[in-house]
């Protein structure tokens, strides 16, 4: 008898429900970014434990202004931590005796005021908002890398504050292509924070034409590397028939008048002068040498006819 009591009593016992716990705290929607400071209309998510009518979303003003419900005052917002603008609302909501010992919480929903902007010689020019900790390198993968037309520089574009006057003024960092990349100076990959501008210029042309096999233009990404040899070069050479002197015509002056500058290609090509330096936008052109095409073509026809009167054919052609 006693068994069977037991036994109904630990069925009942087992068949009732547990009782649901009681929630402790708020249910925080969304991630914080808590090294990230608030900036302009940045959109805010505001939640105040037990008290849905103060919770919504806000969106910060152009001045940087936020607005809470039952509260006169407006909070400053930009340039704040989300942790920071926690305490003051909480604050505010206790010394207003609107709540006892409140709990506030403030997500960012939506990061509107650190766009960085990519442009210029790149795969995907964009822009995109900043987020955590982000590099040169970062923001020019994100873009897809340089182009084949990349000059030898970016400018990264950024705003710094005036110290004492309180103002912002931009300045512009150039940075060259082979000591970030190729020789990997960690001390060039700029850390970004949102708002900077990268821009990569194409590379400037130096062009070639007259009688070289392969006339055009030619991206020049390196200043320092770009002479008559090396053009010549990438234009695959001289042809037979080219004259000994070359000719440079560079803008120059404020009126872009061109100058026509003599070299010595012979000399140069023969190791007895110096090679030059060629600038953006020069033209290289190397003239024909009539009068030493017209001597090899009359040497030409010469060594035609002997060979033809030799070999005892002679036609004769009215």
């Amino acid at each position: 008898m006693r068994l069977f009591v037991f036994l109904t009593l630990g069925a009942l016992a087992f068949g009732q429900p547990l009782p649901q716990q009681q929630q402790s705290g708020p249910v925080l929607v969304g991630s914080n970014l808590p090294s990230q400071r608030i900036g302009a209309n940045d959109l805010l998510n505001v939640s105040v434990y037990g008290a849905p009518e103060l919770s919504r979303t806000v969106r910060v003003s152009p001045e940087g202004f936020i607005q809470i419900p039952m509260l006169k005052a407006g909070f400053q917002a930009e340039g704040k931590f989300p942790g920071d603008l926690e305490g003051l609302i909480a604050s505010a909501l206790e010394k207003g005796k609107i709540l006892v010992d409140p709990v506030v919480t403030v997500t960012v929903a939506e990061y509107v005021s650190r766009p960085i902007s990519v442009i210029g010689a790149v795969r995907q020019p964009l822009t995109f908002q900043a987020f955590g900790n982000l590099t040169l390198l970062d923001a020019l993968s994100r873009a897809g890398g340089l182009t084949t037309d990349a000059g030898a520089e970016i400018l990264l574009s950024r705003t710094q504050s005036s110290p004492g006057a309180g103002k912002q003024s931009s300045m512009v960092i150039r940075i060259p292509v082979k000591q970030l990349i190729d020789q990997a100076d960690g001390e060039l990959n700029y850390s970004l924070r949102g708002g900077e501008e990268i821009r990569v210029p194409e590379a400037s042309r130096i062009f070639v034409m007259g009688n070289v096999k392969k006339p055009g233009a030619f991206a020049m990404r390196d200043s320092y590397d770009s002479t008559v040899l090396k053009l010549l070069a990438l234009s695959e050479g001289l042809l037979p028939f080219a004259l000994d002197e070359a000719f440079i015509y560079r803008r120059e002056g404020a009126s872009n008048g061109r100058n026509e500058i003599a070299i010595p290609l012979a000399k140069i090509m023969a190791r007895k002068s110096p090679d030059i330096q060629l600038l953006p936008n020069d033209v290289l052109y190397v003239p024909d040498n009539k009068s030493r095409r017209m001597t090899m073509s009359m040497v030409d026809r010469l060594v035609t006819f002997g060979a033809g009167t030799a070999s005892g054919m002679l036609v004769w052609r009215r």
